[in-house]
């Protein structure tokens, strides 16, 4: 007689078993020409929601989008020679998690520079 080698079933996790659930998510991304007035924007919102015990990830970095714009010097003779010119986005991304209503409202009512785009999503 031979003995059959048995092989144990192992369960896998889905991924909706591994994530947590119940967790709100305040994602908040922001953007800006100067890193300068974005790191001080950023600082803002951080203090802001720490003031009320909010968990805050990040600020993450992400990528800075470049646009890159090259223009003639002149319109007849001197064709050959150009001007090149660039933009840069300089991107931040924050999440906050579990939210109450009074780091929501905080957050609302903060004055930041002009400049600064706020993007905010509920997650």
């Amino acid at each position: 007689m031979t003995t059959a080698t048995v092989k144990p079933k192992i369960a896998r996790a889905k991924k909706s078993d591994t994530k947590e659930e119940g967790v709100v998510k305040l994602r908040i991304r922001v953007r800006a020409y100067e890193n300068k007035i974005l790191d001080a924007s950023v600082k803002q919102i951080i203090d802001t929601a720490r003031r009320y015990d909010a968990t805050i990830i990040g600020p993450t970095p992400l990528p800075t989008e470049i646009k890159k714009y090259t223009v003639n010097r002149a319109s007849f003779v001197y064709k050959n020679t150009r001007e090149q010119f660039e933009m840069r986005t300089h991107k931040r991304l924050i999440d906050i998690l579990n939210p109450n209503a009074k780091t929501i409202e905080a957050l609302t009512n903060l004055n930041l520079p002009s400049g600064v785009d706020i993007d905010v999503k509920m997650m």
